[in-house]
């Protein structure tokens, strides 16, 4: 069977680990690439970041991701929690694991993400906001359902 490259939404919330796990338990391989994709919000280290504000970083591949200088260089959140779980998977699974930054509106770096990087599934989780509070914030789930040009798949929160 031919590789397959399936993305998790990642931005270190409850949901976000629950999309991850349900990855790992229902959907990935062995032989499947694994693209964790975080979206960072424009900010104070903005300069730092323009090479790539437009494509986002390099893929990083999980064994760099795993050194502290260079999670400090993409200011990756430190959670031991998601990297455990990352180098659990690789190993069992025999996947390839790697990251992609980007730097922007998350509705819109996702999907510009799913077809940059040809991947064949996406899956994220679902913050499980009301229907008063994603009309009013906005919600980036339903966003990506509506415009991404793959299959995308929703973990409940709950």
């Amino acid at each position: 069977m031919a590789e397959r490259r399936i993305g998790v939404a990642m931005d270190f919330s409850p949901s976000s680990k629950k999309a991850l796990r349900w990855t790992a338990d229902n959907l990935v391989r062995k032989g499947d690439t694994l693209v964790l994709l975080h979206v960072r919000h424009h900010g104070r280290e903005e300069a730092k970041n323009v090479l790539w504000s437009h494509t986002g970083s390099p893929l990083i591949p999980l064994e760099e991701l795993m050194e502290p200088p260079v999670r400090q260089r993409y200011d990756m959140p430190e959670d031991p929690e998601v990297y455990d779980m990352l180098n659990a998977l690789a190993r069992q699974k025999e996947l390839c694991v790697v990251v992609k930054m980007y730097w922007g509106d998350p509705r819109e770096k996702v999907c510009d993400a799913v077809g940059e990087l040809n991947l064949e599934s996406l899956v994220m989780g679902s913050r499980g906001l009301g229907q008063i509070q994603r009309i009013l914030l906005g919600s980036v789930t339903n966003y990506v359902l509506s415009n991404a040009s793959c299959p995308v798949t929703v973990v409940k929160s709950k």
